[in-house]
């Protein structure tokens, strides 16, 4: 047999996923016969169903056979009904022209970055940070250039580290506000300096923005907001976070810049030919219809939130920040870790065999998440409260021993 793409050992995976099959195995052959169940604390999976008038929009495109294939780009109400959302809160006059349909966001990060990277090419990534940026980044042949987020800096990029990182060879800047996986939220000072270096140098900016509408304090900004940014940003967007649609994979991008648009349009064909033509039709009723049940989310998340922060902070050896959007919250474990002399790794290990919940080690989204492990806080309260009690026995069982 010929041997597989040299690229192929550079592409990495989405590790949160493995983690889910290795504790599937797990609470399938030990826990179940125990009458068991784990407690999942983990991943970015809203817990909430799929708003119902969005679930019959699905239902009736079935009924009136929307059954076929749609442009690549995607239908165009769909994307003009995206352009006038994005610019609602950019202020800059986006047209369907400027919008891409994609199934699921992933997409566009798949597709920008083949788009720009050549072998060599190095690609600024906040880290910790979403594992696909640099996973496809490396497959690419380009150079993942990690800029940490300090737990001190409330997990914001400095922007004397990001001068610093910049060469003759930096094609583009990612950034993810609200983040994941640490729920930091940059705020519009901050951006407008990180516009100001992407213009200085002449780079591209991929702007990661799916969750926009989840937030619990300050608000978002768009980088594309600034003048001269529209031209050189890529936002990226969907409705898997903010409408429970998770499983629709419907996603997009939006750029006033008519080559990168075409370059992304000509990838999509390629690939999937276009999106699913019911979820398109799904997504256009998430777009225009109502809004209430993204409100009552979003305001359950955060009631979420401060209940977990509450609970963790009451944990020994552990403490965490008070995340300002998404639903994520890195808590930084590195007393316990050297006290066990283990990695995060290993302690999630432990806490999913011994306390029976799982999360996920800081390390799944780069090198700097080193000292800490993450939550997701899109489960019941009472998931939370039997989760984090369940994790603190074991941890003061640690201390007393």
């Amino acid at each position: 047999m010929k041997q597989f793409s040299k690229r192929i050992p550079n592409l990495g995976t989405e590790n949160a996923f493995s983690v889910i099959e290795k504790a599937k195995k797990f609470e399938r052959e030990v826990l179940k016969p125990k009458g068991k169940n784990l407690i999942y604390l983990q991943i970015g999976e809203p817990s909430f169903d799929t708003p119902k008038n969005i679930n019959q929009a699905t239902i009736e495109a079935v009924k009136n056979n929307k059954t076929h294939y749609t442009p690549t780009l995607g239908i165009p109400e769909l994307r003009e009904a995206v352009a006038k959302k994005i610019s609602s809160y950019t202020k800059i006059n986006y047209k369907k022209e400027d919008v891409i349909i994609t199934a699921g966001a992933k997409p566009i990060i798949f597709y920008m970055l083949n788009a720009l990277v050549d072998e060599g090419d190095e690609i600024i990534i906040p880290n910790p940070a979403f594992p696909i940026y640099g996973s496809v980044t490396e497959y690419l042949g380009g150079k993942v250039v990690p800029l940490e987020l300090k737990e001190e800096n409330n997990f914001c990029l400095d922007i004397k580290e990001l001068k610093k990182k910049i060469t003759k060879k930096t094609k583009l800047i990612i950034l993810n506000s609200p983040q994941n996986p640490t729920g930091a939220v940059f705020d519009e000072k901050l951006i407008r300096e990180v516009a100001k270096i992407a213009k200085q140098n002449d780079l591209w900016v991929l702007s990661d923005e799916i969750y926009n509408e989840i937030i619990h304090k300050g608000k978002h900004f768009s980088i594309a907001s600034i003048p001269g940014m529209s031209e050189r940003t890529v936002i990226l967007n969907g409705t898997s976070k903010t409408y429970a649609m998770t499983g629709y994979r419907i996603g997009w991008g939006v750029t006033k810049n008519k080559e990168m648009l075409a370059t992304l349009e000509r990838l999509a064909c390629n690939d999937t030919s276009c999106a699913n033509s019911l979820a398109q039709y799904a997504a256009l009723e998430a777009v225009v219809g109502p809004q209430k049940e993204v409100v009552r989310m979003t305001n359950e998340y955060k009631k979420r939130r401060d209940l977990l922060v509450k609970l963790i902070n009451d944990i020994p050896g552990v403490k965490c920040h008070s995340p300002e959007g998404a639903f994520y919250l890195m808590v930084n474990v590195r007393k316990i870790i050297d006290k066990l002399n283990i990695t995060a790794e290993e302690l999630c290990d432990r806490i999913m065999k011994k306390a029976n919940v799982l999360i996920l080690p800081g390390t799944v989204f780069g090198d700097f998440g080193e000292d800490f492990v993450r939550f997701s806080y899109v489960s019941s309260e009472e998931n939370i409260k039997n989760g984090v009690a369940q994790i603190k026995k074991y941890i003061s069982s640690i201390y007393r021993d």
